[in-house]
Parts: C-alpha cells; structure tokens; sequence
C-alpha cells in the first residue's frame, strides 16, 4: 500500500503555521487539528488546509484526526502536558499503523540533556521525555531540535521596546554566547522533511543560526540592521525575573521554563552551531541582522 501524503499538523503556532503555508504552496495536503472552530480555524480553511477539532491529550480525538494521514508534524505550546500528548500521538499512531513520517518539535537543549541532568527546565525534561517515547515507539520518527527564536518576545517584543526608548537590548545573559534562529527557517526544515520523509527517518536535526554571538555582537547586528546605535545591557538575572518576566502574567511552567533559558544563556549553554538548515533545505539560516532588517518599521516604531 502506498502511503498517503496527507500531513497533520497538530498545532498551527508560529511554526506550524508557516509549514503549512509551505505545504500547500506545493499542493502538498494538509489537516490541520485545533482546539475551537473559531475565527483562526475560518483563516486555516481559507489556506486550503482540512481543520479538525481535537486534543493532542485525548486518544480518541487523536485517533480521528490521523485517519488517512501519512505523515504528522507533532507539536505543543509549552505546557506542562507535553510528555502526555507525546505518549498519547505514539501509541495512537503505533496502533493504526499508518504513517511513514512523524516530525517532532524538541528543543536543542536536549541534546546536551541526560537521563539525570538537573539543570534544565521542566518545559526541557518533558521534551527529553517526550523523545524518548517516540524512539521507544518504533514509529519513523525525526527530531527537531531549533535553538532559541529570533521570534521570540525576547528578541522582538522586548528588545523593540528598549531600542526605543533607550537604545538598548536588556537581557540577563551575561556574556554566554548563542545562535538564535528565525521560525522561518525552521519551518523550512519542517516542510521539506513532510514532503519526503523517508531520507530523514532517524535522524536528529539540530537547527541554529549561523555562527554564534555574544549580546554585545547581537547589538551590533541590531545596529547594523536599524542604522542606529544599539547596546547590549546585562540585567542580573534575578531583577530581570521580578521586574519584567513577572509583570507577563504567564503561567509558572511557562515563566519557570523562561527564567531557566534566561539563566542557560547566561552559563553560555546556548554556544551551539549547526549547518542543519542548510544541509536539509540547500539553503543557510538567515543571520540576526537579515532578520532584524526585515523588521525595520517593527524595531523602530
């Protein structure tokens, strides 16, 4: 039998909502599994995607959405029920037997993570966890491991607010050295393994940008980028916690799982750097500048 190409992919986040983009802009088919039919659900459709409702975290609504699906892009928010989403897609997946490619969004800093390690964020071990039982579950399965997103808060939100009205990035990284990466590229990763997953099967990708920096280099590519001065502030970590990440209101996994990238950056855990992107899609990450440049109006308001 020939297996079918229709992808599921489970959460449409930054991510998974650019791999679809990807996908259909080759008429690849693709369902999309959400929560609630609401407006967001409307504007999937309207890409041409199949919307289901469903819950990564209940077997029955799983088992529904992977019917003739071929292929599967597994991921969740950070939440504290990673590792149950991921034991719940495995044996679901295991038992109909049908797919010839699940792509799994992890996280790079698990693989500098043991069986034991401590150090890490419960967000961390749920994904470290979470690999396991898909190895575990004999499915065909590959690993994405992305470093942190140039999209995220920190690098945007944040960083735009201070650039205006200071001229500043102020982040408790201290001189810990990192290599963030744009969502674009990792959804470019994504997408290519969907349309043929047979070459990756196995395989770990480990996704960062191009070279490694520390903020005071991460600055000077803002400033190159914006054509304006831009300086790095290093905030101890601790008033960083009480002064802006608390005043986010976010959930304690999701504050916790921060405050730990925060303190990881800073004992420079995120000094890392792979070809991965360029090796699977023939084309390298995009550098902070490019990234940043991009965003001009954004950055400077």
């Amino acid at each position: 039998m020939v297996a079918s190409n229709l992808v599921l992919i489970s959460n449409a986040g930054d991510v998974g909502r650019r791999v679809l983009d990807q996908l259909r802009a080759q008429d690849v088919p693709a369902r999309v599994m959400v929560r609630r039919d609401d407006e967001r659900a409307a504007e999937l459709r309207a890409l041409g995607a199949e919307v289901v409702l469903g819950d990564l975290t209940r077997p029955e609504t799983v088992a529904a959405a992977l019917e003739g699906v071929g292929r599967m892009y597994f991921a969740m928010p950070v939440s504290p029920d990673q590792l149950l989403a991921a034991a719940v897609v495995a044996s679901v997946a295991r038992e109909q037997g049908e797919l010839d490619g699940l792509v799994d969004m992890s996280q790079m800093t698990v693989s500098q993570m043991t069986a034991t390690s401590t150090g890490e964020s419960h967000q961390q071990r749920l994904h470290w966890l979470s690999e396991q039982v898909l190895n575990w579950s004999g499915l065909p399965v590959v690993h994405i491991r992305p470093t942190a997103f140039l999209d995220n808060p920190l690098f945007t939100t944040l960083a735009a607010r201070s650039i205006r009205e200071n001229g500043t990035i102020a982040l408790p990284f201290g001189t810990g050295r990192t290599s963030p990466i744009a969502v674009d590229d990792v959804a470019r990763v994504v997408a290519t393994v969907l349309r043929d997953p047979a070459p990756h099967i196995g395989h770990v990708y480990e996704l960062t940008g191009p070279r490694t920096v520390d903020m005071t280099e991460v600055a000077e590519e803002f400033s190159r980028a914006l054509g304006r001065p831009v300086s790095y502030v290093d905030v101890p970590l601790g008033q960083w916690r009480t002064e802006v990440l608390a005043e986010a209101g976010l959930p304690p996994h999701t504050e916790q799982h921060i405050a730990t990238m925060a303190r990881l950056h800073r004992e420079n855990r995120y000094d890392r750097t792979s070809d991965d992107v360029e090796r699977v899609t023939g084309v390298p990450a995009q550098t902070i500048e490019a990234f940043v440049a991009a965003r001009r109006d954004f950055y400077l308001g």
